[in-house]
């Protein structure tokens, strides 16, 4: 079995144990609670609060990310202009359960100003990279969720998982393993995305830094046994 066909058996395994994810969260008006849409981003804010989510999640849990979030939804600065115009005191306090706030904060600054200066228009993945504080993952997060380019994410989770199936070295090269995966999958956002999502919630389950392989669903691919 060739990688691609090992990439789509194992992409469908994953689907038929955990269901679609529906990545990525976004805050609903409704409940003030970050909720699954599998249409997001539905609009330009939307688009926006993502982009400041895949900043704020770098080196933390998702559920910190959610306080955050809905601490800035509450203080009404889920946009850019919003974003420039609080007191240096009002951003820290709100993105606070983030950790490294003081560098994050920062990263918020640099980039909302990048956005304005877009005009609406997608930027390249050259021109996300250029912003202080945006590396490839949060770039292709980005590109990815927020902008619906068919990049492939590479997160820890991606390379534990896949270097113990045996398909990538756990140390390669970013841009190596970016590459292997969206050479071997069909050319499409929504399927990267889900494909993300599943590694990531497949990580929480079995694929931890110490494996939980009892009941795993993608033992027969794994090379530890």
């Amino acid at each position: 079995m060739g990688d691609k066909e090992k990439l789509v058996h194992i992409y469908r395994t994953m689907l038929a144990e955990y269901g679609c994810q529906g990545w990525w969260p976004v805050i609903s008006n409704k409940t003030l609670l970050c909720e699954y849409h599998a249409g997001a981003p539905r609009n330009k804010e939307e688009q926006f609060e993502i982009c400041l989510g895949a900043i704020l999640t770098q080196n933390t849990a998702w559920s910190n990310v959610q306080k955050a979030l809905i601490n800035l939804k509450r203080i009404g600065a889920l946009s850019p202009e919003k974003i420039l115009s609080l007191k240096k005191e009002k951003l820290l306090s709100a993105i606070r359960p983030c950790g490294y706030f003081n560098q994050k904060a920062k990263k918020l600054l640099e980039f909302s100003r990048f956005y304005i200066s877009l005009s609406g228009r997608t930027p390249s993945r050259q021109e996300l990279l250029s912003v202080w504080g945006i590396g490839k993952e949060t770039a292709d997060s980005m590109l990815l969720y927020a902008c619906g380019m068919p990049i492939f994410v590479v997160d820890a989770y991606t390379r534990r998982i896949f270097s113990r199936l045996g398909l990538v070295k756990e140390k390669e090269e970013y841009e190596n393993i970016r590459k292997f995966f969206e050479k071997n999958l069909r050319k499409d956002a929504k399927l990267c995305q889900e494909f993300h999502a599943l590694i990531v919630e497949h990580a929480k389950r079995h694929c931890t830094k110490k494996p939980k392989c009892q009941g795993c669903p993608l033992s027969k691919f794994c090379k530890r046994n």
